[in-house]
């Protein structure tokens, strides 16, 4: 090869002189950079997809937007409510744009969503940002532990409102991504949504004396949410004891609501992709699932083979998310944990797992989630079984907040109990320490006897699980020097 072939092969952009001539070379022009998914090049209209393509394309979508689409149908089922009330009495709900509160810990008789806690106070609300920008009202909680969790329509947290970051009380303004409003007077903090479909939890800590019940109630009633419409610049006050109840959404009577349905999935999917922008790198992905969503708009084979990918995904890839062993990682004695609780980015198989298992988590350095299935030797946890859980002395849950350990039945949510307990933990004003300094909690159908009933949660006669919150936890939580207690079977 000579140089003038070397220099073209190259694509040098130089005038080179080789001999008595120059070689004039043009530059490759750099690609264009997409800024939108509609910019991206993808699969062109009209090319033929196999029926293994499109369940291949369709399999993945439906791991991707299984929570997107699971948060958006939840976010449907309150959108016509009239005002704020509880749902079936026990859950709070709001027509969009508003939350509303309950006034202790949510019953046991709950099932719009696995896994409710009984340490905090529940509020939620679901805010449509494209409609309006909202006002958040946050009282003065003083020493009392409070956060607000905001979830964008990806279920990642965003924004930070609670104890931990010292927010200042008062009024603060929720906007979406593209608002461009004024500011009003009086407004102590903005907080800008990553998506216009946003998610509100106020979750504020009870213990369990009848004391501190009567104590939050005035905080409670300072906890709203309201359209910027409706700002006066002063702070409103709500009796939620008197707020009305509304029908609960039709359930099959086994578990929580069915939130995803595989018939109605790649119908909803689209609606969602559209209200929700892809995160920078993902243009690739929105294009490629786009254009098999488009083809199956033209072509029943299409969408049929579609429909039938949705329905084996829910059963073989979704369903087994739901157990707790397949959700985070080990962090030891048989308990897992997601790292990046509510912070998923691109991580699609955390996100899902945990909106199959346990809806809405809030953010790492806010609570850390730890669960477990099974006992110290392996076997599952069950009823027909007694267990212990002790903490050495100095080793609870190291956290700033608070901790609390609950007890699931196999459906992941509450099941009834003669004691009206679900959870044990900082709460627990009556907890009774060993001798040593050791804390020791009872997991069991029947009693332990009446000198331990106050360390006992009672399990269903099930399987079941336990699962261990830690809110505003210290370092030792977060970088895996603690490892949570083994689960002791003692009979």
């Amino acid at each position: 090869m000579n140089l003038r072939h070397m220099i073209v092969g190259l694509g040098v952009g130089v005038g080179v002189g080789v001999g008595a001539s120059t070689v004039c070379v043009a530059a490759a022009a750099p690609p264009s950079v997409a800024q939108s998914a509609s910019e991206i090049l993808g699969t062109p209209t009209g090319t033929v997809m196999t029926k293994e393509y499109v369940a291949t394309v369709g399999r993945f979508a439906y791991l991707w937007g299984w929570a997107l689409v699971n948060n958006y149908n939840r976010s449907l089922a309150v959108k016509d409510l009239p005002e704020p009330g509880r749902i079936g009495g026990v859950i709070p709900g709001s027509p969009h744009n508003q939350v509303s509160m309950l006034t202790d810990y949510i019953d046991s008789a709950e099932n719009f969503v696995t896994c409710p806690n009984q340490d905090t106070v529940y509020g939620a609300g679901f805010m449509e940002l494209d409609k309006t920008p909202v006002i958040i009202q946050v009282p003065d909680f003083g020493k009392r532990f409070y956060t607000y969790q905001l979830s964008d329509a990806r279920t990642d947290s965003f924004g930070e409102i609670g104890t931990q970051y010292r927010t200042k009380p008062g009024l603060h303004l929720l906007v979406g991504p593209e608002w461009k409003g004024n500011v009003p007077k009086g407004i102590v903090a903005v907080h800008r949504a990553p998506t216009n479909l946003v998610a509100i939890f106020p979750r504020i800590f009870q213990d369990d004396t009848p004391e501190d019940k009567a104590a939050i109630q005035p905080l409670l009633s300072q906890v709203m949410v309201y359209p910027l419409s409706e700002y006066t610049g002063k702070m409103k006050i709500k009796n939620w004891k008197s707020t009305p109840s509304f029908p609960p959404p039709a359930t099959d009577g086994k578990g929580e609501v069915k939130w995803v349905i595989p018939d109605k999935f790649f119908d909803e999917l689209p609606l969602v992709m559209k209200m929700v922008p892809p995160r920078p790198g993902e243009q690739a992905l929105y294009a490629t699932i786009q254009s098999v969503l488009d083809a199956a708009a033209k072509d029943p084979q299409i969408k049929a083979t579609l429909n039938e990918t949705a329905a084996a995904s829910e059963a073989d890839l979704i369903s087994p998310l739901f157990e707790f062993r397949n959700n985070g990682r080990p962090v030891g004695n048989g308990w897992t944990s997601p790292p990046n609780g509510a912070r998923w980015g691109t991580d699609y198989l955390s996100r899902t797992a945990s909106a199959k298992s346990n809806m809405y988590d809030n953010a790492p350095q806010e609570t850390r989630y730890i669960y477990t299935d099974f006992d110290a030797s392996g076997q599952r946890l069950a009823g027909a079984n007694r267990y212990t859980v002790t903490f050495p002395k100095g080793q609870l849950p190291p956290v700033n907040g608070f901790w609390s350990l609950t007890v699931y039945n196999k459906e992941h949510l509450f099941e009834a109990n003669r004691l009206n307990r679900f959870s044990l933990g900082t709460k627990s004003k009556s907890l009774k320490y060993n001798d040593d300094g050791s804390l020791t909690l009872y997991f069991q159908n029947d009693s332990p006897g009446e000198d331990k009933e106050s360390n006992w949660v009672p399990a269903p006669k099930d399987v079941f699980s336990l699962y261990i919150r830690a809110y505003w936890p210290k370092a030792a939580i977060l970088d895996g020097s603690w490892t949570p207690p083994p689960v002791v079977r003692i009979n």
